[in-house]
């Protein structure tokens, strides 16, 4: 090898960004026959380790593991309302097969599953359970000899000349000298504060999705911020998804709820179910779900009718089952809410719901829309609730990631007021590139390409510190 150092890179957080960061300036660094030391620093224990990827089904908007989607930029293009940068998604098409091919020489397999119950963008999805990808990066950076840091919390990046050189931990304030960082430590959604500073009253009581959402306090923007970072993204965007209230799972979607009527806590429907395939409807009734309903809960209310959806429990993941009964004043006095209103909602619904049923097709948005006349109106799905058993599921909102975080160009470099500060790199839910709403099945898919692009160009800054 050449020179007389190795490389020192300092990877912040443990999730699907980061390990493919650490794999990939390991590997970088002996395609070039240079010596590295990758670091990554984790601030859960190990147990607890791995952000949201640890808990992620991972789908992956391609249609194949070598081929991207037709149309994929300017769909996501569209979806942002012309707000993404178009080069950062498409070197994300670009980089993707490649990265596909990468995942699958550590033997993550991949397949095409039905997404819930609607059609739409074409995805693939790790062969396995739940964190099989993330596990299996994770076994490939023990095996490549990364360090692991647990239990090890940034503070702050250390910034001499105007480049970075390291970070400042927590405990005892230690200082981790490197080449280069790679900042890949999740949104804000853990952090009650900034919750409360971006969306507001009720922003600090949003529930996490998953244990290690909760864990993703924003650190890594913070320090970024503070080292002359750019603010990117939409600070008032974040994916939230309608979970069981129950349940104690991690991301227990009830995503079953556009074929029936969604109520209040007074019986009353408040927003158009049937608005779009469930991607497209629920961060919408989500945040309307904890910020304008009194208590934060709503109801999914269905019928028998839901047991004749071809495999229906794949659009639920909560283990609780739905409340049950033969009536919907007996189902109202289960769920605590005025059986009168609920009773009259349901009667106004099903007198609007006049289509033809035989057009009912839980898998794309069927057109089977009520009446005029009925506020607010259900677009799609509309039939009648009048076939007992009667079920219900009280609802919540859970946030799952943020969408506001730090600037970053094609070769996942942070960007500063005057382009990109030296030495430091981002992948992942700390970058800001969404907008709106989330493009479905992207956030694993970026967190993968960008988290392997950083590692890459992390060692290409600093090639010319080798080892002999």
């Amino acid at each position: 090898m050449k020179s007389s150092a190795p490389h020192r890179i300092v990877v912040v957080g443990h999730g699907a960004a980061g390990l493919c960061a650490a794999l990939s300036a390991i590997e970088t660094a002996r395609e070039r026959n240079v010596a590295v030391q990758v670091t990554v620093i984790e601030r859960a224990p190990q147990a607890a380790c791995g952000g949201g990827s640890r808990w992620s089904p991972s789908n992956i908007r391609m249609r194949a593991p070598d081929a991207m989607e037709d149309g994929f930029v300017e769909a996501i293009l569209a979806q942002s309302g012309d707000r993404a940068e178009r080069a950062y998604f498409e070197r994300l098409a670009q980089e993707a097969p490649a990265t596909a091919r990468w995942l699958q020489s550590m033997g993550v397999a991949f397949h095409s599953p039905p997404y819930y119950l609607a059609k739409g963008p074409a995805r693939i999805q790790p062969v396995g359970p739940i964190g099989v990808l993330f596990h299996a990066l994770w076994r490939a950076a023990q095996d490549a000899r990364v360090e692991f840091r647990y239990a090890c919390a940034l503070r702050s990046l250390l910034v001499e000349s105007g480049r970075v050189v390291g970070v400042e931990v927590e405990p005892g304030r230690e200082t981790l000298r490197g080449d280069a960082v790679v900042l890949a430590s999740g949104g804000f959604e853990g952090s009650a504060e900034m919750l409360r500073t971006q969306f507001g009253p009720g922003g600090d009581t949003l529930q996490p999705i998953s244990p290690g959402s909760a864990l993703n306090d924003g650190a890594g923007i913070r320090a970024a911020l503070a080292a002359g970072a750019r603010r990117a993204g939409d600070w008032n965007g974040m994916h939230i998804e309608p979970v069981d209230a129950r349940s104690q799972a991690s991301a227990p979607v009830v995503l079953v709820y556009p074929y029936g009527i969604v109520v209040d806590r007074n019986g009353r429907r408040f927003f158009d179910e049937g608005g779009g395939l469930v991607h497209e409807t629920w961060e919408t009734f989500a945040r309307a779900l904890h910020f304008d309903l009194p208590g934060r809960v709503a109801y999914a209310i269905l019928d028998a009718a839901l047991f004749e959806i071809p495999e229906y429990g794949r659009a639920i993941r909560s283990e609780e089952p739905p409340l049950r009964a033969p009536s919907i004043p007996e189902l109202a006095a289960q769920l605590g809410i005025p059986g009168t209103a609920l009773a009259e909602t349901v009667e106004t619904y099903n007198n609007a719901c006049s289509g033809d049923v035989t057009r009912f097709d839980a898998t794309r948005a069927d057109g089977l829309a009520s009446a005029p006349g009925l506020s607010p109106p259900k677009s799609n799905w509309a039939r009648p609730l009048n076939r007992a058993p009667f079920l219900a599921w009280p609802l919540v909102g859970a946030i799952a990631y943020t969408f506001g975080g730090v600037a970053t160009d094609i070769d996942a470099r942070v960007l500063g007021a005057e382009g990109p500060i030296p030495g430091l790199y981002a992948a992942g839910e700390i970058t800001g590139h969404f907008y709106g709403t989330a493009p479905n099945a992207v956030a694993m898919l970026r967190a993968l390409v960008y988290g392997r692009i950083a590692g890459r160009n992390a060692i290409a800054f600093n090639e010319e510190k080798t080892i002999s």
